[in-house]
């Protein structure tokens, strides 16, 4: 294991990472919101920690290998949530515990969107800035952006992007060098986000909030600047434009790309993930409109379409915006809604969940087998978009499903020990390892409510949602460690 070529990387990231509270810096400068001093301590520490753990290792230069990538990955991810969350620490009002300030800063970075916050409009700016940025900033992936704009480190790129990027898919690259790969992934997530931002702010959100939101949008991460979330607008055309951009990131960005370079929109009419994807959201939508317009929950079926049909898109993309508390609606509807989101968006988007790759993989293989059954001699192969998948490729499709599911159901059994009920346990194990945000019962607004064991449980549960379980549960294999 290169440990010292791993410290050089982590010292170097913590220590840039203290840039990241200029923006929220300027922002409480700017509404003297007097939250400016809190920005400014935590951006000294950040330097300082980091330089610390830099500089004595800072003429190193190992080439990486994968196993030296995943810990890279781990190691960082845990490192920024650790000190992402001391302006949630230092802040006075509301004052926070260190596992509320760290389950916090784990649910932006994840892009969860579960919160421990209350009256959040009464808050800081500079507070509700750097919760969107830390979702933002978490949504393309640290690790593919440090690979972007930190050559000087010399860093085996693929490695790390291999272990970072969601998806089963991982070895094609958009350009032949990774880095312009991040760079070229960084660029269409800035634009997005830029378009997201007008169309807000068009559709009569203020810049503030506008620029908020559309962090939140295209990294699918759910924070608002309002405790009732979009519902605060109710502007039907924000919710539009919500679904839509939600819908957009949750597709995957090498189709986003490809479509750019080419100028031409066939890359999305040729890719089978996506035509599920698109089905799916349309046909669960209609679902949900009927199921809520026929128990009476809603008196039109235009109103049915109109909060369902977000909702489906919220939930499903893992997004976690909300424009109604649908989780006291009645009938199957939010069982549903927790239920899509383990489904997720595309391989390769922003998106958490199983992935809908890996949906479609798992289905054709047991059609495969019940064809089996029938014909037992038949030579049936699994295709997806008219191409062969190999072995290899399912074998690591069922290995993470099997391990997606005994984590989830690991992770609701100890939150049930910790003395919460069977449903917020289930809802919150849920929506932490889909990085959906929302849940049921006790977590259906917040997570306040929480005891402190069980926020640790549920951050666990986001980072492994986060970093799709193989790259957090490898560590613990006695494997990994041997030379």
């Amino acid at each position: 294991m290169r440990y010292a070529s791993i410290q050089r990387i982590i010292g170097a990231l913590i220590a840039l990472s203290s840039i990241m509270m200029i923006p929220p810096a300027l922002v409480s400068w700017w509404f003297h919101d007097h939250t400016l001093d809190l920005f400014l301590v935590s951006a000294a520490i950040l330097l300082v920690s980091g330089l610390i753990i830099f500089l004595p290792v800072r003429s190193v230069n190992h080439e990486l290998r994968v196993r030296d990538g995943f810990l890279i990955v781990v190691c960082c991810w845990l490192a920024l949530a650790l000190v992402g969350a001391l302006p949630f620490l230092l802040l006075a009002t509301p004052q926070l515990s260190y596992v509320d300030a760290l389950f916090e800063s784990m649910s932006g970075l994840t892009t969860t969107g579960a919160t421990i916050l209350t009256n959040i409009d009464a808050m800081p700016r500079g507070i509700l800035f750097y919760r969107q940025q830390l979702q933002w900033l978490g949504g393309m992936g640290i690790i593919v952006l440090a690979v972007a704009i930190l050559p000087m480190l010399r860093v085996g790129g693929m490695q790390l992007y291999r272990a970072e990027t969601p998806g089963p898919l991982k070895d094609s690259k958009l350009t032949p060098r990774i880095t312009e790969t991040a760079k070229a992934l960084w660029l269409i997530y800035l634009g997005i986000t830029v378009v997201c931002s007008l169309a807000y702010w068009l559709a009569g959100m203020s810049l503030f909030d506008a620029v908020c939101h559309a962090f939140s949008t295209v990294a699918i991460g759910g924070f608002s600047t309002h405790d009732a979330s979009l519902a605060w607008f109710d502007n039907p055309t924000i919710e539009l434009i919500a679904v839509l951009f939600m819908m957009i990131a949750g597709i995957n960005f090498a189709l986003h790309f490809s479509a750019w370079r080419k100028a031409s929109s066939q890359p999305y009419f040729n890719d089978p993930e996506l035509k599920v994807y698109a089905a799916l959201l349309f046909g669960l939508a209609l679902l949900a409109s009927f199921a809520l317009y026929l128990n009476g929950t809603y008196e039109t079926m235009g109103e049915a379409i109109r909060y369902a049909g977000f909702q489906v898109v919220s939930a499903m993309t893992t997004t976690g915006f909300t424009t109604t508390t649908f989780s006291e609606w009645s009938g199957f509807v939010p069982i549903l809604m927790m239920c899509v989101a383990f489904i997720g968006g595309c391989a390769g988007s922003t998106a958490g969940g199983m992935k809908v790759i890996r949906i479609i993989l798992l289905y054709r293989q047991a059609a495969r087998e019940i064809q089996r059954l029938i014909h037992p001699h038949a030579v049936i192969p699994v295709k997806v978009g008219g191409q062969k998948t190999s072995p290899s490729v399912m074998d690591a499709v069922w290995g993470f499903f099997f391990l997606y599911i005994a984590t989830f159901a690991l992770i609701t059994v100890l939150l049930n020990a910790t003395g919460i009920d069977s449903v917020t346990a289930f809802s919150a194990a849920a929506a932490s390892i889909t990085n959906l945000g929302p849940g049921l019962s006790e977590v259906g607004a917040n997570y306040s409510a929480l005891n402190a064991p069980a926020k640790l449980v549920l951050s666990f549960a986001m980072l492994a949602g986060r970093l799709e379980i193989y790259t957090l549960l490898v560590l613990l294999t006695p494997a990994f460690w041997r030379d």
